[in-house]
């Protein structure tokens, strides 16, 4: 075990051995692995993988990083969960209640900027991009590098989406717009727009190209409790 390795062992506190187990379960039904599979991967008999298994971390860390090995992961993300993981990984709250958003709490959730996803018809399938957008005058715009791919022809129909999920209370929400893509070439406009809050690319490299979403319907729901 290199120095590494032993210091992200050492730092992890005593894990929740369900929580690991179930860990371990659903990356074998990701990666289509049998227990035999894992066992033969992670250099160990099958019957000392499940006695580790239902033991937890503490008992044989080293174990427990042939086995995240094994199941292509880090030992603390096997251990703790994976940080980058999507959200959504808890399962829902007590008495779970879907509220449709009116259109001023649609606009109240986007905020002023953000990062979103838009849907385009194209071919072979509809495709989905992420985008960092911000409003202007009650629609979307967004930066992009070229025509095509994440700006489509002028005139086109297009939807625009953004959400927020909290894992921890399993409580989230949605916005949907739909509309028609316009290009804006103002030279003024586009000098304005490029001053606001989210108007730089997380992607990087030259995005001269502004494209408006202009609203025809614009719906959103929330997740809340009882």
């Amino acid at each position: 075990m290199n120095e590494k390795t032993e210091s992200e062992v050492a730092d992890v506190r005593s894990a929740d051995r369900v929580a690991v187990a179930q860990r371990i379960t659903d990356r074998m039904r990701q990666l289509g692995l049998t227990e035999d599979d894992l066992a033969n991967h992670a250099a160990m008999a099958p019957g000392y993988l499940r006695h580790l298994i239902r033991m937890g971390p503490d008992f044989d860390p080293g174990g427990f990083l042939r086995i995240a090995a094994a199941l292509r992961l880090t030992y603390r993300e096997l251990v703790e969960g994976r940080t980058d993981a999507p959200p959504g990984q808890t399962g829902p709250a007590p008495r779970p209640v879907l509220i449709h958003l009116a259109e001023p709490e649609c606009w109240e959730k986007l905020g002023t900027h953000g990062v979103g996803r838009i849907a385009l018809p194209v071919r072979p399938g509809p495709a989905i991009y992420p985008v960092n957008y911000t409003i202007d005058s009650g629609t979307v715009v967004y930066p992009a590098d070229r025509p095509g791919g994440s700006a489509p022809e002028a005139g086109t129909a297009m939807s625009f989406e953004a959400d927020h999920i909290d894992d921890r209370l399993s409580q989230g929400w949605s916005v949907l717009i739909t509309g028609t893509a316009e290009y804006i070439e103002d030279a003024d406009t586009v000098a304005r727009i490029s001053r606001l809050p989210g108007a730089e690319s997380w992607a990087g490299g030259s995005h001269p190209l502004w494209v408006r979403i202009r609203p025809e319907r614009t719906t959103g729901r929330r997740i809340g409790t009882t």
